[in-house]
């Protein structure tokens, strides 16, 4: 089969991509203000929302990273998302109502309402920084693919500019459309994504020369390990996928990730009610499973397919793996026929942008809305100047300003991340995840002391912030871990910093006593 990409690929992709310009232009002449560009009049229908929360959570990690971790394991990953859809529940029941009912840009905005505006302006610093180390780190796995795409290879050098292409598009079309066209576009992507992961299986099913049944025996006994093994029952701290860390860990990390990251609970306050937003949000975890199995399906049959030559005979492949961060690219570009090539590769630019544009609308938002806003306020009344800190009353154009910034400084990480994760040698999944924890884990214990009881106040909040910071890089594995020989894997780093974070936050006493 002949190797790169045709004119018929590249046609597929640049077609996907003006369309996407498309529906960015278009959105953006209906846009009012400030407020609509970041909320969309709370119009969203739930369906287009759930679509969205599913396209970002998925995003190029899934893509490319699901595929490697059942190509070197098995699916004890999958079984993570019981503990999501739980978290999902929760989220929904208990953090939605309160969040949209406080009427605020952003959920910042809300702890602003119950600790004053510092409060606001230090949980939006949190998150701007999150959110920059973990979808800098996504754009970065989807230069992967692309950089295989145009160069053939993934070297430093070939990321680079790749890296620095899908900054500049996905930065261009969300600033034309606010978060409307974020989320009709990512309807589009998840079905773009979802198509290609499907095509890809079935061309796996083809090429490999034995039936299902035989397959499925293979993966039963891949040399003495059971890649289709779900439950991982293992009592370790260091296995990020075991039982206990689905059910307990990624419970209370997938509440942080869902219910405190601006990034994800915009959409929901796009809803045309907080019911809706609800629902939209739980049911996006539970249909992420069948989605994210699917890519997970494409690694197990990538190992059958690369690793065992002894039962693909004359079909073996001919290019080795020597990276496992590249295995699906690398099958993409080698063993996929024109035009269906150019449509996984759609689907991958479609996972990245998906995060990529939510992120920067989600960022931008909170820059302007907790941060721009009441410095420019304070800067007025030191004038003797009243000035609304409303978001209505910033310009369009100071909220697009504010998307390129917000684009360039995550395309800016993205290739940093080119560094820090080949330092690391972690897997691209774990990567991304991780580096979460340093705003998310804190700021879960912050939101619940402010959703649950009437304790804290500002000063509680700073230390519980700072806190959880300090105790996160303290788990990193080369700090006190490696120091008394034992592995903690990230999803538990939000079950130890988030109930400290919430006992320090917890103990401030509330202003009016």
């Amino acid at each position: 089969m002949e190797q790169g990409f045709g004119w018929i690929d590249w046609l597929i992709i640049a077609a996907y991509m003006g369309v996407m310009l498309w529906i960015g232009g278009a959105v953006g002449r209906k846009q009012k203000d400030s407020a609509y560009f970041f909320l969309g009049g709370r119009t969203m229908p739930a369906w287009a929302v759930a679509l969205s929360v599913i396209a970002t959570s998925l995003s190029a990690a899934t893509f490319v990273g699901a595929p490697e971790i059942s190509f070197k394991g098995d699916l004890s990953y999958l079984f993570t998302y019981a503990g999501a859809c739980i978290a999902g529940f929760i989220v929904a029941l208990w953090f939605v109502p309160t969040l949209y009912r406080a009427g605020t840009v952003t959920i910042y905005g809300y702890l602003g309402q119950r600790y004053g505006e510092p409060a606001t302006m230090a949980a939006s610093v949190m998150f701007l920084l999150g959110r920059l180390l973990s979808s800098g780190a996504r754009l970065f796995m989807a230069g992967i693919g692309f950089a295989l795409m145009w160069y053939g290879d993934t070297q430093t050098h070939q990321l680079v500019p790749v890296i620095i292409v899908l900054g500049l598009f996905g930065t261009f079309y969300t600033a034309c459309g606010g978060i409307r066209a974020v989320i009709w576009t990512e309807t589009i992507q998840f079905s773009v994504v979802v198509a290609a992961a499907g095509a890809s299986v079935w061309l796996l099913l083809r090429a490999i020369p034995m039936p299902v049944s035989d397959i499925v025996a293979v993966l039963r006994d891949a040399n003495g390990v059971d890649k289709l093994r779900l439950l991982d029952t293992r009592l370790d701290a260091g296995a990020p996928y075991t039982v206990w860390a689905g059910l307990f860990a990624m419970t209370v990390m997938t509440v942080s990730t869902h219910g405190v990251d601006h990034d994800l609970v915009q959409r929901v306050l796009t809803a045309k009610s907080s019911w809706r937003g609800g629902l939209a949000l739980f049911w996006s975890m539970v249909v992420t499973v069948p989605v994210v199995f699917l890519f997970m399906v494409i690694g197990l049959l990538l190992y059958v397919y690369y690793q065992r030559p002894d039962l693909m005979g004359a079909s073996a492949p001919l290019d080795v793996i020597t990276d496992t961060r590249r295995v699906f690219p690398q099958f993409v570009l080698h063993h996929i026929p024109t035009g269906i090539k150019g449509l996984i590769m759609a689907g991958l630019f479609s996972s990245a942008m998906s995060t990529f544009n939510s992120a920067i609308n989600a960022m931008a938002s909170s820059l302007v809305a907790d941060l721009y806003l009441p410095w420019a306020s304070w800067r007025a009344r030191r004038r003797g100047v009243t000035l609304s800190s409303d978001i209505s009353m910033a310009k369009l154009s100071e909220s697009r300003l504010a998307v390129g910034l917000i684009g360039a400084a995550l395309t800016a990480f993205a290739v940093g991340a080119v560094y820090l994760q080949q330092a690391g040698g972690d897997t691209l999944i774990n990567f991304a995840l991780g580096v979460m924890a340093y705003a998310l884990a804190p700021l879960l214990g912050v939101f619940c002391t402010a959703l649950f009881t009437r304790r804290g106040n500002i000063v509680s909040v700073y230390a519980a912030l700072i806190t959880g910071i300090v105790l996160v890089q303290l788990l990193q594995p080369y700090m006190v871990p490696g120091w008394i020989g034992v592995k903690i894997a990230f999803p538990w780093w939000w079950v130890i910093v988030s109930p400290v974070c919430f006992v320090i936050c917890a103990s401030g006493r509330p202003k009016q006593d």
